[in-house]
């Protein structure tokens, strides 16, 4: 009998690394839901590595392999938030995010940015209030809600260019001008302040976002 039939001159099988790479994925799929369960209930300070590895059927070794520490791990909830999945797919190179930019008209731009943040807010700003709520006491949190401002802010640079670029923006609007004011509209405070404080459907909210962002820029 050759050795291909056998499997080699060994007699072993190959190695089926898609199928490790499965469940390990599994794994972390496993620890990222538990660990968003244990942060709005429990918040930051009250959430613990070893509560979501017990919650998710691993050790504590696994989740500290997989993340590093809880500052990682609340930063991984919330990445896989905005994405909606753990795919290795960064939001720039989304489907979502490449509508808006081959969207010509202005208002429809915004009405589309307004739906994708209807879609996003009720995934990823409970985390963002958890994350806000504890950085002004743990410096994990802290360095956590600094990273989270400064991507949102390279986001919305990104979307001010687009707006220029396309000759969108208003006389006298600069694209730094721009970028400020939709990091405004788009801020958890101010989803804080009329969703859950005020009690606006999530939708209402997000086509006041678009009819303001038009207004002010367009």
């Amino acid at each position: 009998m050759s050795d291909h039939v056998k499997g080699g001159a060994s007699g072993r099988r190959p190695y089926d690394a898609s199928r490790r790479q499965e469940q390990a994925r599994a794994t972390r799929r496993a620890v990222l839901d538990a660990a968003r369960r244990r942060f709005l209930d429990e918040g930051y300070g009250g959430t613990t590595v070893a509560a979501v590895a017990a919650d998710a059927g691993v050790s504590v070794e696994t989740v500290y392999k997989a993340f590093g520490n809880k500052a990682k791990l609340v930063k991984a909830v919330f990445d896989v938030a905005i994405v909606g999945d753990d795919e290795p797919i960064p939001l720039m190179q989304r489907d979502t995010i490449a509508r808006l930019q081959a969207e010509a008209d202005g208002r429809r731009k915004f009405e589309l940015y307004g739906d994708h943040l209807v879609d996003l807010a009720p995934r990823t700003n409970p985390i963002l209030l958890v994350v806000r709520a504890a950085a002004a006491t743990d410096q994990g949190a802290a360095e956590v809600w600094a990273q989270l401002q400064h991507e949102r802010l390279t986001g919305m640079t990104h979307f001010a260019a687009d707006l220029h670029g396309n000759g969108l923006l208003r006389a006298g609007v600069s694209k730094a001008e721009a970028r400020d004011v939709l990091w405004t509209y788009n801020s958890v405070e101010l989803w804080d302040l009329l969703v859950n404080q005020r009690g606006w459907p999530t939708r209402r909210w997000g086509r006041f976002v678009a009819q303001q962002l038009a207004a002010a820029l367009l």
